[in-house]
């Protein structure tokens, strides 16, 4: 015979159960960033050095999708990939909204790393632009400022 109330409770355990977050995998201290994050934002990166914002709104799709599978730790990251790919998708995206959306990623993925002693993977650097006050990463040792593009692409340091 079956009760109500424990069938209420059944149907309540079963469907908090199969709707609770994934933990995620959060990578080990000293291993490289994920390549399912650098990848897309080295992407997004290297169009707005070049004054681009074609292909960042999937780019950054990419970014939040990875991030939600790195669990908890990763949510600032996943939250800024958002934030970039709705600042993207219109038709003819500010560009200058872009970039203030990247630099919010930009930062949300170095206080990641440094949290958890990452690093980036082989032959990716961290940049810092004085100008904008943020960081980013690039593939290359000529520096290529998404922050200003073509009117300033040397702006900034490595690190």
């Amino acid at each position: 015979m079956n009760s109500p109330c424990l069938c209420s409770l059944l149907v309540a355990v079963v469907t908090t159960v199969g709707c609770a977050p994934m933990a995620g995998t959060t990578p080990a201290s000293g291993a490289a960033m994920p390549s399912s994050i650098i990848d897309p934002y080295l992407e997004i990166q290297s169009a707005l050095a070049d004054d681009r914002t074609d292909g960042i709104k999937a780019s950054a799709g990419s970014i939040a999708t990875a991030a939600t599978a790195l669990g908890a730790p990763a949510m600032k990251i996943d939250t800024a990939a958002l934030a970039l790919s709705a600042a993207a998708e219109a038709a003819d995206p500010d560009i200058k909204t872009v970039r203030e959306k990247f630099g919010a990623l930009s930062d949300a993925l170095d206080t990641y790393m440094k949290g958890l002693k990452l690093t980036p993977p082989e032959g990716v650097r961290v940049a810092y632009c004085p100008m904008a006050e943020k960081p980013w990463m690039q593939k290359g040792d000529t520096l290529a400022n998404p922050y200003y593009g073509k009117e300033m692409p040397t702006c900034g340091s490595f690190r």
